[in-house]
């Protein structure tokens, strides 16, 4: 599975961004999707994501602030991200996986490129 994100780039603090991922799989619909980033030094953490059904969980720290959505017929899964803060400075990765018993289980081998969000203050 291919996956292309997009909608990075430099936004000043309190400011909003919002990211697309298109994803090449057939079984789209059937799958969860997440939205995870990795700031410098740091490791890859889940952000949010979205089951087959349109259930939605958050990281505590974007709770409110961001929004995952996705449109099965494009294939595409979203983040929209308002009020953001410096913190939020990261590389953005989408991933098509499984949500199963209150938890989301990436597929490792479907990892988009990654795309880069900076927040100034």
């Amino acid at each position: 599975v291919q996956l292309q994100a997009s909608g990075g780039g430099q936004v000043q603090a309190g400011g909003s961004l919002k990211l697309a991922c298109t994803a090449s799989s057939n079984a789209f619909g059937a799958y969860a999707l997440a939205w995870y980033r990795q700031a410098p030094g740091s490791q890859r953490e889940l952000v949010a994501f979205i089951s087959n059904l349109g259930t939605t969980i958050y990281t505590d720290s974007v709770k409110v602030r961001f929004t995952i959505s996705r449109d099965n017929v494009k294939k595409r899964v979203y983040l929209q991200m308002d009020s953001l803060i410096p913190e939020d400075t990261a590389v953005y990765y989408c991933n098509l996986g499984v949500y199963a018993s209150g938890d989301y289980y990436p597929n490792e081998d479907s990892w988009g490129q990654g795309t880069l969000v900076t927040v100034f203050s």
